[in-house]
């Protein structure tokens, strides 16, 4: 049988090489999935309507809660987990991975009865009303089961990647998006299934994914296996010690997640009030494409994480300095080279997702390149913030990601407009993610000083 297992040394081997034997196969495993992501934008915007795209964008922060929850899970069983390993302790490690699966789970099933208990205020209160209510309940319904399987997925590819097996992490991000690329257009053409059928993909494609992942954790895990937990008080006790660990350590990747919801939810509010539904469908045309820029900066952070905890767990300060400056290095470059290409093919990126005689269309095709102009500075701050969380500086991590999601963008989102009007729409993130570098560089001169 192939083995996808790969010989990774995280202690001796060279810098650039360890980087790009995790890196490549995290990026195109997270591409692939956000190009499938992107193929059900397009999807829906031409099948059913930029009404069904502003009700996916209106139920869009609810999924980004609970992806940050995996998120915050997988990165602080990874973070633990690799300073474990590299101190030789394995039987620990084990014991953490178990423990952050078991603490997801646990948590999105209990987020998912209650969101199916109570629908109608839920949705109210993520802003969908009038006739995008309909559209936004049809989606909500059907999407709830991937609040568990998403959950799965999200803590093991983290763990997937640190027992050395990149490339495993990879194929299971992209069969399942393919299935639900294949499975978006069946059921939206042939079948006429609407956003349900949109939805359902969705839950098929999760299912695929979690799947692969309890496979690998049962039968293929190298050094991470689940280990069994005992049911004593004691035993207990000090899990629940552990996972609160866990959560301090990776609380910042779910800050994160979370500061895109708040993006994205006050992005709806203020577009539906400067510029009515059809602004909330220009809108939702960036956020469709938001999570594919997003997930390229983080494939760099993700990418140097394990690198990085393990070094630091084994006291290599060198290498941990090194691993950043080569992915700040990889960061910035793709953060310029993404917003050049918004620039210069902003109205046949949303000719993807709109029809061109819609009113929506020309306010995305002049508002994208206005967008893109912060990717630069969100590049270096995922990577600043993902070393920040590797090295167990969580509580930088964290305020950095609340000045960077709540404070500098509600406030960008509420003043810009103002001044500047229609524009300022658009421009309230890039200044938001500018502000956050420039704090981030002014806190690493002064540790670097130190």
């Amino acid at each position: 049988m192939y083995d996808n297992r790969d010989n990774i040394d995280f202690a001796h081997a060279h810098i650039g090489r360890l980087f790009a034997s995790i890196f490549f196969p995290t990026l195109l495993g997270m591409v692939f999935n956000m190009a499938f992501i992107f193929t059900d934008g397009i999807f829906i915007g031409h099948g059913i309507g930029s009404h069904g795209l502003a009700a996916i964008n209106f139920i869009c922060p609810l999924m980004m809660i609970i992806n940050g929850m995996g998120m915050m899970f997988g990165v602080g069983a990874s973070v633990v987990a690799a300073i474990h390993m590299a101190q030789n302790n394995i039987k620990a490690a084990r014991l953490n991975i178990t423990q952050a699966f078991l603490a997801g789970v646990t948590a999105s099933t209990f987020i998912g009865l209650v969101c199916y208990i109570f629908p109608q205020p839920i949705i109210h209160l993520l802003g969908a009303h009038g006739a995008i209510y309909p559209h936004a309940l049809e989606y909500y319904l059907w999407f709830l089961p991937t609040c568990l399987l998403n959950m799965i997925t999200s803590i093991g590819l983290f763990v997937i990647r640190l027992d050395g097996s990149p490339r495993f992490a990879m194929i299971a991000n992209i069969i399942p998006a393919i299935i639900n690329g294949i499975l978006d257009y069946i059921f939206i053409y042939p079948l006429q299934w609407g956003l349900m059928g949109a939805s359902l993909a969705t839950d098929i494609g999760g299912l695929v994914g979690s799947l692969m992942v309890i496979y690998y954790m049962a039968f293929r895990a190298r050094t991470l296996q689940l280990h069994r937990i005992k049911l004593t008080l004691t035993s207990l006790r000090l899990s629940l010690r552990n996972i609160g660990y866990m959560v301090r350590v990776g609380v910042s990747g779910f800050v994160g997640e979370a500061a895109v919801a708040v993006m994205v939810y006050t992005g709806n509010l203020l577009y539906l009030h400067y510029l009515g539904s059809h602004g909330v469908a220009a809108f939702s045309v960036a956020c469709y494409l938001f999570p594919l820029v997003y997930m390229v900066y983080s494939a760099v952070a993700q990418s140097a994480q394990p690198i990085i905890s393990f070094n630091h767990g084994n006291h290599q300060s060198a290498r941990v300095r090194s691993t950043l400056r080569f992915s700040l290095g990889v960061a910035l470059l793709l953060g310029v080279a993404v917003a050049l290409s918004f620039v210069f093919f902003a109205p046949g990126i949303v000719s993807c997702f709109l029809d061109s005689d819609v009113p929506s269309f020309d306010l995305a095709a002049r508002g994208l390149p206005l967008y893109a102009a912060g990717f630069p500075f969100l590049a270096i701050n995922i990577c600043l913030v993902g070393y920040l969380q590797s090295i167990e500086r969580a509580i930088a991590a964290v305020i950095f990601t609340l000045l960077r999601g709540l404070l500098f963008l509600v406030s960008c989102f509420i003043v810009l407009p103002q001044l500047i009007g229609v524009p300022g729409l658009w421009l309230a993130i890039p200044l938001a993610e500018a502000l956050t570098t420039f704090c981030l560089v002014i806190y690493f001169r002064r540790i670097h000083q130190k």
